[in-house]
């Protein structure tokens, strides 16, 4: 299969905005490249050998999305033209420009490898499989993603969002639902900090080949974790098979307007006292989805935030 790659280049403090059209356009799998600072709580830590050599911010950025051949691009290009021209009426959006090239599956594989880096979370030491891990990790939990055709290496806002705050709702022994599973960074977290067993689901069959590829370069067993495609706002027989009011733990990194519509769901398969962590909410929809969340049962108990990004944390 050969896929298109899309560049888009902007101004840096449009990332976030351009992030979010291209999430409503159902592209919800982006790389963000820019020269900003990284702080050191997120790339490397403490371990000055993994901080990265950077030249100076000049405020562009570049985002990247793929497609694949099954896709009609010339109906995708001009969307994209159209709500790009719409952003910029009321955000600097910088060039806008719209660089296009076509490479082969291998090549959209290891694409991650450029961008993707070591770096830790709370007491999280996160690194793709291809570098090194520190001799000496400080007491930190070491997990190893390969993100290959899935999303989700960690490095998210909305993904930190859930990881920082993950050791204060789980118990030893829970069993997890992790929804939008993507690599199964939180799902591996999760397992490696306590949990006895994960479940996952995603719409992409390509997250759930990569999740028990991660399992193994993490030595979690595979039968630690039963994982399957479909989407649970409209899928009554997955609804069913995963569970209803099983779980006292759900994960739901994905996007506000899923999140919204999937409310209902996500109330059937938590437990009574049940937490649910909710990201992948820009900010101007944190409330829609706090509403949606109390309106079918939850207690919002948590509002979290990193940058433009939100996470809202609530119980049955």
């Amino acid at each position: 299969m050969q896929w298109t790659k899309f560049t888009i280049n902007i101004n840096e403090s449009a990332e976030e905005d351009v992030s979010y059209l291209l999430s409503e356009m159902g592209i919800d799998s982006v790389e963000i490249e820019d020269l900003s600072p990284v702080p050191d709580d997120i790339q490397g830590g403490t371990f000055a050998e993994l901080q990265p050599d950077r030249p100076e911010d000049n405020g562009r950025a570049k985002v990247h999305f793929y497609v694949d051949d099954t896709t009609d691009q010339d109906e995708l290009l001009s969307e994209l033209r159209e709500k790009l021209e719409e952003l910029r009426g009321y955000t600097d959006i910088g060039l806008g420009e719209i660089e296009i090239s076509v490479i082969k599956d291998e090549d959209y594989a290891n694409n991650w490898k450029e961008f993707f880096h070591s770096f830790t979370v709370g007491n999280i030491f996160v690194k793709p499989t291809w570098e090194d891990a520190p001799l000496d990790l400080g007491g930190k939990t070491l997990v190893e993603i390969d993100p290959g055709m899935s999303f989700g290496t960690g490095k998210h806002e909305s993904t930190q969002l859930i990881i920082e705050k993950m050791d204060k709702y789980l118990k030893e022994g829970d069993e997890i639902l992790d929804v939008g599973c993507g690599s199964g960074i939180l799902s591996i977290i999760a397992l490696k900090t306590g949990a006895a067993h994960a479940v996952g689901t995603d719409i992409d069959p390509d997250c759930i080949t990569s999740v028990y590829e991660n399992f193994e370069v993490n030595r979690i067993p595979g039968n630690k974790g039963d994982f399957y495609t479909g989407n649970l706002i409209d899928d009554e027989a997955l609804l069913n098979t995963v569970g209803r009011g099983r779980f006292p733990l759900v994960f739901a990194n994905i996007l506000a307007d899923i999140i919204i519509a999937m409310a209902p769901a996500l109330y059937e398969v938590t437990v009574k006292d049940g937490v649910i962590m909710t990201s992948g909410i820009i900010d101007f929809k944190e409330d829609e989805v706090d509403k949606a969340l109390t309106d079918v049962g939850f207690k919002v108990m948590e509002h979290n935030s990193m940058g433009e990004w939100r996470s809202i944390i609530a119980r049955k």
